[in-house]
């Protein structure tokens, strides 16, 4: 590991918006499957309180409305639970 390369299986993405919350996304294909390290960050950034996805291009409608909004608790997530 390098400080370029970080840890193994941290999410693709975080992002931070001091009123729109804070996010970790893990970025798969329509078929692409997270891999154990990938899974075991995103339980445990989810059990600290982050708010946690699995994006893919389906989701693109949900990603686009979560960006511009904010969270929401009444939002309907895609289903987020990583593909072993």
């Amino acid at each position: 590991m390098t400080h370029v390369q970080g840890h193994t299986g941290f999410p693709d993405l975080v992002l931070a918006h001091k009123a729109k919350g804070i996010i970790f996304a893990e970025l798969k294909s329509d078929k692409g499957r997270c891999e154990t390290d990938q899974i075991d960050w995103l339980r445990t950034l989810d059990h600290a309180g982050g708010e946690c996805y699995v994006w893919r291009p389906a989701d693109w409608h949900f990603i686009q409305t979560r960006l511009l909004k904010g969270p929401d608790t009444n939002d309907h997530r895609p289903n987020t639970t990583p593909r072993t």
